[in-house]
């Protein structure tokens, strides 16, 4: 069933306690993105190459962010990408602004390039231009898999139903052309090493949002 407005943001606004004592119980800070996984990259991200060569390195969206879960890319990464920003979300995921204020999502507002395209803070823009990843899940590790319950991903995702589903004995299901890689479930995950990732996926052009200066 589709998650309405009103479904969508209290969802989103309860996952910081979830995220915060799964992080507590399963050591992930010693966690993160294998080295060679592509970055993921702030909501409203150009396709990679148009992103790469239309980002300033500026920090602004890395500043802007709430929920401090943007960064820097080390020069550790290569010359071609550092100091672009990128999420970690076994670190800190995005809880798209739910708790801040203003009508878009505060990166996308902040780039001053358009390497970040402007999204607003609502669910339809939100499913449709947010794309920093998809979730993969790992069966050989995730409990649900191996003769335990658990649905810890699915109670953190903020598309319920339609990102992710729970099937017989809580296994979760990720729905690709749902899934916005937020990386929620991912920080939620009580198992070391977790159990599902976001990996970076092509961004294809879509639609242009709605610009602050035109809504």
């Amino acid at each position: 069933m589709p998650v309405d407005r009103r479904s969508f943001l209290r969802n989103v606004a309860g996952l910081a306690a979830v995220s915060t004592a799964a992080a507590g119980t399963s050591g992930l800070w010693s966690g993160g993105a294998q080295a060679t996984d592509a970055p993921l990259r702030p909501p409203g991200a150009l396709p990679e190459d148009e992103f790469l060569s239309t980002c300033i390195r500026c920090m602004r969206c890395v500043d802007s962010c709430p929920n401090h879960c943007l960064e820097s890319t080390p020069v550790t990464a290569g010359a071609q990408i550092a100091g672009t920003p990128q999420m970690h979300p076994r670190r800190q995921a995005c809880m798209l602004c739910s708790r801040a204020e203003g009508d878009y999502l505060r990166c996308t507002a902040a780039c001053p390039t358009g390497a970040l395209r402007p999204i607003k803070k609502d669910i339809l823009q939100i499913r449709e231009h947010v794309r920093i990843g998809v979730a993969e899940i790992d069966l050989n590790l995730c409990y649900s898999y191996n003769n335990y319950t658990c649905g810890t991903c699915f109670h953190a995702c903020p598309l319920q139903g339609e990102a992710i589903t729970l099937g017989l004995w809580e296994r979760p299901q990720v729905h690709p052309e749902a899934c916005i890689g937020c990386g929620l479930c991912e920080r939620a995950c009580i198992r070391y090493p977790h159990a599902i990732r976001v990996k970076a996926t092509d961004r294809p052009h879509q639609q242009e949002p709605a610009s602050p200066s035109s809504s």
